[in-house]
């Protein structure tokens, strides 16, 4: 649900050769995601809508790891791409973050957008501490350090300041702060963090892996969720965010949505936050009928602002009727819309009870999740 009005741009067109192998750094597996997909995920639930930034020639591969996402093609230059993706760019603010730092945290990005609230831009950045040589090969001479910082992405701004900024900008420049200065304007310096490290060469690609594997916070946990709904009237029943065609519908306060309600209880279960009628209780008439993908967004939303990310889901329907086979897979990339998951952690499956009980006598649907959170 919309938090910021303010819409992350990520900059992935370039090629990414520097980091050695066979495809481009951004799509380099990263403990099991991609590198792209991981600096995308952070910001899911913080702002309202996600442009990613890619060469035409990666956009079905894009697709495949971040479905749903709004996709536009760069340019030659990191400036020309920031500029396509700003046309694109709808909200009031816009941060612009590099499809190479997997590894940014949802604090760092609400320290980003809180600073905005004042100032045209902000930025994050890291003092430099070590001391500072001038030189080739020997040591010519002694930068002073006072006041240097190296900078990191997100960086964020009021969007009509930067268009203009870079509309008025002549050649391509190491960043957006550097067109925003440029231009006049303001920009805030935030904490940045020591872990959101952008991969240009291996040796970033291996402390990365370093970072996941041995950060101090690592927390991994599981929630489970069951939820049953009775048929009524109706031709068609929604799970999983997918219409099936049917001789009845499933009853409920919202839309009924059986799957995705027991994936959100999942969620909450997981972060030990109750389940979906707490914080969306029936009694309260603003629910009625309501798309469950709300809810589910909801949930997401708070594993994300906790620092947690969904590991993956599985989920089982049990009803006799209708199938759910032919529809299994439009269900998977319809989750994999509304929690940002690459599909690969998703498993929706269907099961009967032989007939017995409420279900097997076709008298409703139930369904039964697993969701794993993981904090790293």
């Amino acid at each position: 649900m919309p938090l910021s009005d303010a819409t992350a741009l990520i900059v992935a067109a370039g090629s990414g050769t520097r980091v050695g192998g066979d495809i481009p750094k951004q799509f380099r597996d990263l403990d099991g995601i991609s590198v792209l997909a991981r600096a995308v995920l952070p910001f899911g639930g913080l702002v309202d809508e996600v442009i990613v930034v890619i060469r035409p020639e990666d956009r079905a591969r894009v697709a495949a790891i971040l479905p749903g996402t709004t996709l536009i093609d760069g340019g030659a230059t990191r400036g020309a791409s920031v500029r396509a993706g700003l046309a694109a760019v709808k909200t009031v603010r816009v941060l612009i973050h590099d499809g190479a730092r997997p590894l940014v945290s949802a604090a760092l990005i609400g320290r980003v957008l809180t600073a905005l609230n004042d100032a045209p831009g902000a930025a994050p950045a890291v003092p430099v501490t070590d001391a500072l040589w001038l030189g080739d090969d020997r040591v010519a001479a002694v930068q002073d350090r006072t006041g240097l910082h190296r900078a990191q992405t997100p960086q964020g701004f009021d969007t009509a300041a930067l268009r203009a900024a870079h509309d008025a900008f002549d050649g391509d420049a190491a960043d957006d702060v550097e067109v925003a200065l440029a231009a006049g304007l303001d920009v805030t310096i935030v904490a940045g963090d020591e872990d959101n490290i952008k991969i240009t060469t291996p040796g970033d690609y291996a402390r990365a892996e370093r970072l996941l594997g041995h950060r101090p916070d690592m927390d991994i946990r599981v929630g489970n969720g069951f939820d049953v709904h009775r048929f009524g009237p109706g031709d068609h029943v929604t799970l999983c965010g997918v219409r099936v065609p049917h001789e009845r519908g499933l009853q409920g306060h919202s839309d009924a949505d059986v799957g995705l309600h027991t994936i959100s209880d999942a969620i909450y279960g997981a972060l030990a936050m109750g389940d979906i009628g707490q914080h969306f209780p029936p009694s309260d008439p603003q629910w009625k009928g309501t798309n469950s993908a709300v809810f589910l967004n909801h949930a997401a939303d708070l594993a994300r602002a906790q620092g947690y990310r969904i590991g993956n889901v599985d989920a089982t329907l049990i009803c006799e009727a209708p199938k759910i086979g032919p529809y299994a897979t439009a269900m998977r990339e319809r989750l994999c819309n509304i929690m940002g998951l690459d599909i690969d952690r998703i498993s929706v499956k269907a099961t009967t009870t032989e007939r017995l009980g409420f279900a097997g006598r076709g008298e409703g649907i139930a369904c039964m999740a697993t969701v794993t959170l993981v904090k790293s």
